[in-house]
């Protein structure tokens, strides 16, 4: 399987779909969350985006949907080119798919150790290699201390500068070989999966791109459509629950004259949703996914 949809029930329910209304699948994939919502249509749309070539492949054949091959934060131009807008609802699962963890030159898993790539969309050009071998001291520990909340991010990445004065990091057995000593023991595998999400996110702009998207997806809604987030780590999370909160990323709730928020949303759940006790049995992958259901004022 591609990819198996988390929460696929819950996130479904949440956009609380419309037969006729327009609809958006922020991050396609597999196509698992496209193929539940799509029988809940009449003569409703459904447009999908999706940066990764790969996931073109996964193309549903229903004439009711539009499949994009580009980042979702371009969501209002392709929305606005398709005559979509507004919509009635919004779901963008920001999870990593299967299928990336599972194809060994991706470099997404630790479970296949191989080239440092880590590109969500592979048409462009910086890779973990670059990230590795030619940022500064300060700019890679900002990215290991912001990314991976690595506590000592400043220690590894003056070994990284060290080593490869004297050859390249190629390949992940190389960055292991380097930063083996600096893992907690019995620890080494949550250490290195946070090296990893903080090199994916500074090579795909994981959370500029997010915030952008969320403050398309708010211009983009109709009044009482829904947007449905489902997010894999604390600094989507947050970001996330920010906005839906304030209307901003740092939480600051500003009020108007009249004493009502300065945000466009209404949060449906006060607390974020986590997979049920089946679910996590059934799919490992979903452990750490928590999602946020929020209404457009």
């Amino acid at each position: 399987m591609y990819h198996n949809p988390v929460m696929l029930h819950e996130t479904i329910q949440g956009l609380a779909i419309k037969p006729g209304g327009n609809y958006v699948d922020a991050t396609y994939g597999g196509g698992g969350h496209s193929a539940a919502i799509l029988p809940e249509l009449d003569h409703g749309r459904l447009i999908a985006f999706d940066q990764d070539s790969d996931a073109m492949a996964n193309k549903i054949n229903d004439e009711r949907l539009i499949l994009i091959n580009h980042n979702f934060r371009y969501l209002k131009n392709f929305l606005k080119y398709h005559d979509a807008l507004p919509v009635d609802g919004i779901l963008a699962d920001l999870g990593v798919s299967s299928h990336q963890f599972d194809v060994a030159e991706r470099g997404f898993s630790l479970r296949f150790p191989g080239r440092l790539d880590l590109r969500m969309n592979r048409k462009q050009g910086k890779t973990a290699q670059n990230v590795l071998n030619e940022y500064s001291l300060d700019d890679l520990t900002k990215v290991f201390r912001e990314y991976g909340e690595i506590n000592n991010a400043r220690a590894i990445s003056v070994a990284i500068v060290k080593a490869r004065e004297t050859k390249p990091l190629v390949q992940f057995e190389d960055l292991q070989a380097v930063l083996l000593h600096y893992a907690p023991v019995a620890k080494e595998i949550k250490f290195f999966a946070k090296i990893l999400q903080a090199l994916r996110i500074e090579i795909n702009e994981e959370l500029d791109a997010l915030k952008e998207f969320l403050i398309q997806a708010a211009e983009a809604l109709k009044p009482g459509g829904r947007l449905v987030v489902l997010s894999y780590h604390s600094l989507e999370d947050r970001l996330v629950k920010n906005f839906i909160r304030s209307g901003n990323f740092e939480g600051t709730v500003e009020q108007d004259f009249y004493g009502n928020v300065k945000t466009a949303f209404t949060a449906i759940n006060k607390k974020p949703l986590v997979p049920q006790e089946k679910e996590l049995e059934q799919n490992s992958r979903s452990r750490s996914a928590k999602l946020r259901i929020a209404e457009k004022l």
